[in-house]
């Protein structure tokens, strides 16, 4: 199989015979073409394959009621008491909704709500416990705001008590992989979903890592069930993949998967970023807790607009939020 990884580029002298990637913000001239076992070259445009460049430049539908010609910011909200960065904080519900009303002030386009770990090490979470932590934040929320939410879980059934309390989105960190009801769930809701990438589950998948080409094994992975997804009912407007860094990855696969980031548009559909806080922006940038990592968070988060990214999944949403119109505004 041939793989195409667009040049993204954001320069304001733009070429007339440049494409724009995904339909937003990036553009491109050339693209990196990867084959396993082969050296890669750098290719014109114009020498991608009509089907993949199609599906590199048609702009993307709307998640959620979201236009994606614009990057989104997705804040992150635990109600969990063992999250790695945040765990306890806000596993009340008066404190939930209050953090979930500060993130919309601070310019969050979507709320995306856990109630389970899903750091390295963490223990499955009983599905009627996710439940009762999420969905009466979800209704709440619902009844008053107009900021689209979304579930981060695992689990069909609480991703159905989640869509009855209003979410518009799941997003399903095992990517359809861990409940075999998850696609007849999003196929019958008409809900769009998140596919993300993880190598193991949360309780094993730091052990040890491994992959032959971490960006390829990747793309592959997610390719399939972007297929399957499909074959279930769920067309691909509908879908939104994720990378998954920092799930089943070393620092070097994750950096890989950063440099790299730009080959995931080739799916054809619109790409989470979900990098804010995680260890290896610690250990590049010398901050053992998480709560310190807000500036290599906002970093990263901008190269990802730089890369195309639609969904910047963060913590830290007044940061991200000032950092990314800045850059938008001199790009």
């Amino acid at each position: 199989m041939v793989y195409y990884r667009p040049i993204a580029m954001t320069d304001p002298y733009r070429p007339d015979t440049a494409h724009a990637l995904a339909g937003g913000w990036c553009w491109f001239t050339h693209a990196e073409r990867l084959e396993r076992g082969c050296a890669s070259t750098l290719v014109q445009a114009a020498d991608i394959p009509a089907e993949v460049l199609h599906r590199l430049t048609s702009p993307r539908a709307d998640i959620a009621g979201l236009t994606m010609d614009t990057p989104r910011i997705m804040g992150i909200l635990n109600v969990t008491p063992d999250s790695f960065s945040d765990g306890g904080l806000f596993s009340a519900p008066d404190a939930a909704l209050a953090q979930a009303r500060q993130m919309m002030a601070d310019g969050a386009d979507i709320l995306d709500i856990g109630g389970e770990s899903t750091r390295p090490g963490a223990l499955t979470v009983d599905t009627d416990d996710e439940i009762a932590r999420t969905a009466p934040v979800i209704a709440a929320l619902t009844a008053q705001d107009s900021v689209p939410i979304s579930i981060d879980t695992r689990k069909a059934r609480v991703a159905r008590a989640a869509l009855d309390s209003g979410a518009a989105l799941i997003n399903d960190v095992s990517a359809m992989t861990y409940d075999a009801d998850m696609a007849r769930v999003a196929a019958a809701s008409g809900a769009p979903i998140c596919l993300m990438h993880a190598q193991g589950d949360p309780a094993t998948m730091q052990d040890a890592p491994h992959y032959d080409d971490v960006t390829l094994d990747v793309f592959d992975v997610l390719q399939t069930q972007v297929d399957l997804a499909e074959t279930a009912g769920i067309c691909r407007s509908r879908i939104v993949v994720d990378p998954g860094i920092g799930f089943g990855k070393t620092l070097d696969h994750n950096l890989l998967l950063l440099k790299n980031l730009s080959i995931f548009h080739g799916l054809g559909c619109p790409v989470l970023l979900g990098a804010s806080r995680k260890r290896f922006i610690g250990t590049i940038g010398n901050a053992p807790e998480a709560r310190d990592r807000i500036s290599g968070s906002v970093a990263v988060a901008l190269h990802g607009v730089r890369q195309g990214m639609q969904v910047l999944r963060v913590h830290d949403t007044l940061e991200t939020r000032q950092a990314m119109s800045l850059h938008l505004a001199v790009n």
